[in-house]
């Protein structure tokens, strides 16, 4: 009788054992998948975001004109450098690339939501920001501690290059000068005298804590 229950608890451990197995490796497979495809997606549309504006800006110097491409696939609404484009449903102001953590993104247009920075990175100082500007462009994105997003952001150090396109198709070209932790509350370095240059300013959480933030500060070239 003892030998019976004993196999029927074995038995249900087992199943327990099973389920929980399969489920992690559901997870794990489910957010691999979430994660390769926010980048790949990400990663195309960059390039043919670039691609475009820069085209756009090159036909509309030659001729005069304006052209317009229709780019589904890189969910662009419009090739016009004067009409807004979207990513995924958001406005958004430009790209940014950064060869050293291999993040490429759209950068979207303030504030930063919830569903945005679960898309992409996006700008949250000053408002109504514009990207290769004089002034600095505070720009968020989360740590998920896997790589994605801003995750590698601990990785950058100063003379770290970090590239700017704006719906314009300016790609400009930002040196990091200053890498920095503080608390989530610290707007200190929001509105600051750049002495005419234009920089950009990178926050995300530690991987420590969420209550904590490593700042990324560049200058344009």
């Amino acid at each position: 009788m003892l030998e019976t229950k004993y196999s029927k608890f074995l038995t249900i451990l087992l199943v327990i054992i099973i389920v929980a197995v399969i489920g992690l490796v559901g997870y794990l497979a489910f957010n691999y998948y979430r994660n390769y495809s926010i980048e790949n997606d990400s990663n195309q549309y960059v390039s043919t975001f670039i691609e475009e504006v820069q085209n756009t800006t090159a036909n509309t110097t030659e001729d005069g004109g304006s052209i317009s491409d229709n780019i589904d696939s890189a969910n662009v609404s419009s090739s016009n450098s004067n009409t807004a484009k979207t990513y995924k449903g958001f406005n958004m102001i430009g790209t940014i690339e950064i060869p050293k953590t291999n993040a490429n993104y759209p950068v979207l247009q303030d504030p930063p939501t919830v569903k945005k920075l679960e898309t992409s990175v996006a700008a949250l100082y000053p408002q109504n920001a514009e990207l290769n500007t004089v002034g600095n462009v505070v720009i968020v994105g989360h740590n998920y501690r896997n790589g994605l997003f801003f995750s590698d952001n601990k990785k950058l150090t100063n003379g770290d290059q970090i590239y700017i396109t704006d719906l314009n198709g300016n790609r400009v070209t930002y040196t990091v000068y200053n890498v920095f932790q503080t608390a989530e509350n610290d707007t200190s370095f929001f509105n600051r005298d750049t002495d005419g240059a234009m920089e950009i300013t990178l926050s995300t959480c530690t991987d420590a804590s969420d209550d904590q933030r490593i700042i990324v500060q560049a200058r344009a070239e």
